[in-house]
């Protein structure tokens, strides 16, 4: 069966979900460079495309699929048709004149592996990539970290990119941990979250307690928060923060 093919015989509501999530991915990646997380064509968001059970899903959301960037291209020339989707083996589903991000099969594996994850991000963004250059973790000294990250942010294993091993290593480090960042070892952060628009908010926050904390340590030795408090932080920044 061609790609054309399989992706005609998904339900018509799926195809509409998925030409609305190429709209949003394709958005969302304009918040890259504006937040300076990105340089020329690096970098990546993807959003996952639930399919229920009823239009063909899994309970597990192994049936899924995800959207993301086209290898290569620059930001300023995004648009949703060039939107790339694939499954969660990360094999396009569809023709295109693009082929998927070289990311592609950490990303597939994250979905696969993390059910509840819906978007993923991965930046070479300066500071965050400066501490997985270190392969040191981000330690938990804002109450900003505690908000958002309910502990440090932790380092992954070093990974060559081209298979799932990213893949595993975001999920091997994320399974055990409150953050939705994970600084790969000599590579970058990636980021997790319920959907895309969350995972990149994780990105563009992410930058900015390495950036701050970095600062700090040049200034003395940052203040540790402890455990009780980066708990209640958290609980009340998950639970209670903002419009419920």
């Amino acid at each position: 069966m061609s790609a054309a093919e399989e992706f005609s015989n998904y339900p018509p509501e799926v195809r509409e979900e998925i030409a609305r999530t190429r709209q949003v991915v394709s958005d969302l990646h304009a918040e890259l460079p504006r937040n300076g997380l990105v340089v020329w064509t690096a970098g990546n968001v993807s959003q996952r495309v639930r399919i229920p059970a009823e239009l063909g899903g899994a309970a597990d959301g192994s049936a899924d699929l995800l959207v993301i960037k086209p290898s290569g291209v620059s930001y300023d020339e995004l648009s949703p048709e060039k939107m790339v989707v694939c499954d969660l083996d990360g094999t396009m589903i569809h023709e295109s004149p693009h082929k998927p991000s070289s990311d592609t099969a950490a990303h597939a594996y994250t979905y696969k592996h993390l059910p509840h994850v819906g978007g993923v991000v991965h930046t070479h963004s300066t500071y965050a990539t400066a501490w997985a250059a270190r392969g040191e973790a981000v330690p938990c000294v804002l109450t900003m970290m505690a908000d958002e990250f309910g502990g440090p942010i932790p380092v992954g294993p070093f990974a060559i990119i081209g298979d799932d091993s990213i893949g595993r290593g975001i999920v091997e480090t994320l399974s055990g941990s409150r953050s939705p960042a994970v600084l790969m070892a000599n590579h970058g952060p990636f980021t997790i979250g319920k959907d895309a628009r969350a995972a990149v908010k994780a990105a563009v926050m992410c930058e900015e307690v390495a950036r701050a904390v970095h600062v700090s340590r040049q200034l003395g030795d940052p203040l540790p928060i402890e455990q009780k408090h980066i708990d209640s932080l958290y609980d009340r920044y998950q639970n209670v923060y903002g419009q419920k």
